[in-house]
């Protein structure tokens, strides 16, 4: 069956955002909040992420990002032995010790943050607290913050939340009125709506975190932010804290949830409306174009998220307005309704909605389902493939440039391509 013509707008559906919410509470599947260090330290390029934890979090880590072997990376990890788990030794001391070490060698280091990677009470030690005796210490030369990145706290994608959301309280205070988008994007994705927000005559724009730790925005009453990314909810919290208002939208996944996160910007900052509309003709055109060949591979295919990233929600939308996907049920870590009624009203009606994760009975609704793709996380992927089903890493969303414009086919290639794998391996 031919799909029809793309539309111009998100398609009406009768909505799920309403729909009762399957909430799963079992054995979860899910990388911990460290991960986030690996797109962080190239995002903010004069940080540093010490992560004070065990060995297991410094071989975590070092697996994680292996991929940056060839330059010197800016994440390392302090370790504790079982003698300072077992509180028989100062741990601030040896913390101590190792900051002024690293620090000493590596000078140009702005930005320093504490990744915890237990709770205090695991390790006994108050980071919160070590991080302000150490900021005061290296003041004038190195910022020193702290958070959590705990898997016990924190699933995959919160570390950038926590990390984030550390950082607020010192950003800087202004009267002026500001846009700000909220969220770590690849530097050319923030050039390109840099540039659009620029077109349109929002001017004052800047983006949380910055590139650099002297150039994190400033932020007051008159501040409206856009989230980038689902699943900062702390960090939009303490914005809110600090008088910000957020800007509600859809998330700016695809031409259509570009074109309505746009708009809301537009919207919020006066912006005349034919303004709008010649000013994102030229691009949201050549994403439509970008997906035609795509919805052709995609139209009437099912789908199922498993609780990953958070980005399941937004994701499931795009794939079903915009390629016309079925989406059988959409698992989230956490829902947030808040941010995500927009999103949840586009989603087709019958969609399974599902928060936290119960793995077995959840892999049991995949294989009763039978969808043509799985997306879901690496541990799961693997068996998965070995029963025939096809399955999309949702780890890889989060690394790959998906926002935007721009991006929108290569978003949607990402499903199109273990779909073609699939009927590749079939000949």
């Amino acid at each position: 069956m031919s799909p029809p013509p793309l539309a111009s707008a998100p398609i009406a559906l009768p909505g799920c955002a309403d729909a009762p919410v399957l909430r799963e509470r079992g054995q979860r599947e899910v990388f911990c909040g460290l991960t986030g260090i690996v797109w962080l330290h190239r995002k903010i390029q004069d940080a540093f992420f010490l992560v004070v934890g065990s060995r297991t979090c410094a071989h975590l880590l070092q697996s994680a990002a292996g991929v940056m072997i060839f330059a010197e990376p800016r994440f390392g990890t302090a370790i504790i032995e079982e003698r300072d788990l077992a509180g028989m030794a100062d741990c601030n001391e040896e913390l101590d010790r190792v900051v002024d070490r690293l620090l000493e060698r590596r000078p140009e280091i702005k930005l320093l943050f504490l990744v915890g990677s237990c709770p205090s009470e695991v390790i006994k030690l108050d980071l919160s607290r070590a991080a302000q005796r150490l900021s005061v210490k290296h003041a004038g030369t190195t910022k020193i913050l702290n958070y959590s990145g705990s898997g016990i706290e924190t699933t995959f994608a919160e570390g950038e939340d926590a990390c984030l959301a550390a950082l607020v309280p010192d950003l800087p205070a202004t009267e002026t009125a500001n846009l700000l988008i909220v969220g770590a994007l690849p530097d050319i994705v923030e050039d390109q709506f840099r540039r659009l927000f620029t077109e349109l005559g929002i001017e004052a724009v800047d983006c949380l975190p910055a590139r650099r730790a002297g150039e994190m925005p400033a932020m007051g009453p008159n501040t409206r932010y856009l989230l980038a990314q689902p699943f900062l909810g702390e960090t939009a919290r303490a914005l809110e804290d600090r008088g910000a208002t957020r800007i509600d939208a859809l998330f700016p996944f695809g031409a259509e949830g570009t074109t309505a996160w746009l708009h809301a910007a537009a919207t919020a900052f006066g912006i005349d409306e034919l303004h709008f509309r010649r000013t994102v003709a030229a691009p949201r055109e050549r994403a439509k174009r970008a997906l035609e060949p795509l919805r052709e591979r995609l139209y009437g295919k099912s789908v199922f998220f498993l609780p990953d990233s958070q980005l399941e929600v937004p994701l499931a939308r795009f794939l079903a307005t915009e390629l016309g996907m079925i989406p059988v049920e959409v698992g989230t870590p956490y829902l947030h309704r808040r941010h995500l009624a927009r999103e949840l009203a586009l989603l087709p009606s019958g969609t399974v909605i599902s928060e936290g994760q119960d793995v077995d009975r959840q892999l049991d609704r995949v294989r009763a389902a039978k969808p043509d793709l799985t997306v879901c996380g690496l541990g799961l992927a693997n068996p998965l493939e070995g029963e025939g089903l096809a399955t999309k890493w949702a780890i890889e969303l989060v690394f790959s440039p998906i926002h935007g414009f721009e991006q929108a086919g290569d978003l949607a290639e990402l499903f199109a391509r273990p779909l073609r794998r699939r009927d590749v391996l079939r000949l």
